[in-house]
């Protein structure tokens, strides 16, 4: 059974998608309702090369209804999902959580609330 990943950040770039499960995904797009979007200091060596960029972005909850993170749910498979697990650094946590399309999918978001830079 396939597993479904929101994704708002560098696991859009089509290098972290080949360097880290070796293929292309395809998705969708769909909001992530109640959160936004900070940045936090990438160190890891393994995602400063896939990614090539040191700051990356972070979903936090938000206290504003109106606020949302547009993205795309893309379709995993289970494996793929422990290799997206490996890809994020311990800033982050994967959640189940409901869309705008009332789909459900995990996504990455901050661990803890101090962990972005604001």
């Amino acid at each position: 059974m396939n597993e479904y990943l929101f994704s708002y950040g560098t696991l859009q770039k089509d290098k972290v998608q080949l360097e880290t499960f070796g293929r292309l995904l395809q998705g969708s797009n769909d909001t992530l309702k109640g959160y936004k979007l900070s940045t936090v200091r990438i160190t890891d060596e393994d995602v400063l090369s896939k990614s090539e960029q040191e700051y990356h972005l972070i979903a936090i909850p938000s206290e504003q209804e109106t606020d949302a993170i547009d993205g795309i749910i893309f379709e995993i498979t289970p494996e793929e999902l422990l290799a997206a697990d490996g890809y994020e650094t311990d800033a982050y946590k994967r959640e189940k959580l409901t869309f705008r399309s009332g789909r459900t999918a995990w996504v990455y978001v901050a661990a803890s609330p101090a962990s972005p830079a604001h």
